[in-house]
């Protein structure tokens, strides 16, 4: 029986690396802020890096790394793309027989702009991963110890019926939602949280899920934490805050210096499961998700820099955690 099942999204992706990318303000940008490039122009990149991407197989990548039996279901086309997702897998060694293939299909891709100081803008086409459906899953096959969910296309009654398996069969669940489950709000998530072992959110995802844009951290632990649920928010280079039945920890980041920041989301919360399925305590399975996002973001690519063994005891304690 595998140790741990992730589903989720899969990407093709390509980093574009240019210097003439320039960073812009602008009162037209939802960000305040746009990547420019002279109209009509061709435009000479630095480097071009070709890699996959998608929550559910950097998940998978992590966990297959760090030594767990992995298997993971995705939606692919048929595409060379597909096939460069397929090798990819193959090399972290996890399981790709539960993926379902779709013909004639065309498999996501991701193209990101990437401005030599770090920014970057993301051109993305989401193919077959647009559309999770029951069929897609396969059932008698999602035995494991833990399931790990990504988005899945806004398909809240699929990931539903997910938890409700893994909760009958005694399997451990995690999610990290996507904007369109976040969409439903914490009324529509509530029947899937109670259920679920861990749930992963940035703050910004945090905030649209408990309904405010202000709140403070521990705010929002309040309205979204239930009972035996471990939840995470990270908030970036500031660091990523663990909550479970009261009791809430900080972990400050060693501040390694960020080429991408595309992964740390998906390497933190994949490395911080990793961490509880090695029985660690929330203290060092934060250290663990904080030591393989750190590591991530040194490389363009969400599984380049993903860890390939244990960080050492000495090497976890480098990070700190506080209880606030």
């Amino acid at each position: 029986m595998l140790d741990i099942i992730t589903i989720g999204s899969t990407t093709r992706d390509i980093f574009l690396i240019s210097n003439a990318f320039k960073i812009q303000k602008s009162a037209n940008s939802p960000t305040g802020l746009m990547e420019c490039v002279p109209f009509g122009n061709k435009i000479e990149i630095e480097k071009a890096v070709y890699t996959t991407g998608g929550g559910g197989t950097n998940a998978a990548a992590t966990f297959a790394s760090l030594g767990f039996k992995t298997g993971v279901v995705t939606r692919i086309g048929d595409d060379s793309s597909a096939r460069d997702v397929l090798d990819d897998l193959k090399k972290f060694k996890v399981k790709t027989n539960l993926i379902s293939q779709v013909r004639g299909g065309d498999t996501a891709l991701g193209v990101q702009l990437s401005a030599l100081n770090g920014e970057r803008s993301v051109l993305v086409n989401r193919g077959v991963s647009s559309d999770f459906t029951d069929a897609d899953i396969p059932w008698k096959a999602l035995k494991s110890d833990w399931i790990y969910m990504t988005s899945l296309a806004g398909n809240l009654a699929l990931v539903h019926k997910i938890v409700r398996h893994a909760k009958k069969n005694g399997i451990k669940a995690a999610f990290n939602p996507g904007s369109g489950e976040l969409a439903k709000g914490l009324k529509g998530l509530q029947p899937i949280i109670k259920d679920l072992t861990v749930l992963n959110l940035n703050s910004e995802e945090a905030q649209k899920l408990a309904g405010t844009k202000s709140a403070s951290i521990k705010e929002l632990f309040t309205k979204i934490a239930v009972k035996d649920l471990t939840v995470i928010i990270t908030d970036g280079p500031k660091g990523a805050y663990a909550h479970l039945n009261g009791t809430t920890w900080f972990a400050r980041p060693r501040c390694a210096k960020a080429i991408s920041r595309t992964g740390a989301g998906d390497a933190f919360g994949s490395g911080l499961v990793a961490g509880l399925m090695k029985n660690m305590g929330i203290d060092d399975a934060l250290r663990v998700g904080m030591a393989n996002a750190e590591s991530v973001i040194q490389s363009y690519g969400a599984k380049i820099g993903i860890l390939d063994s244990w960080p050492s005891e000495s090497t976890l304690k480098k990070y700190k955690i506080k209880i606030i």
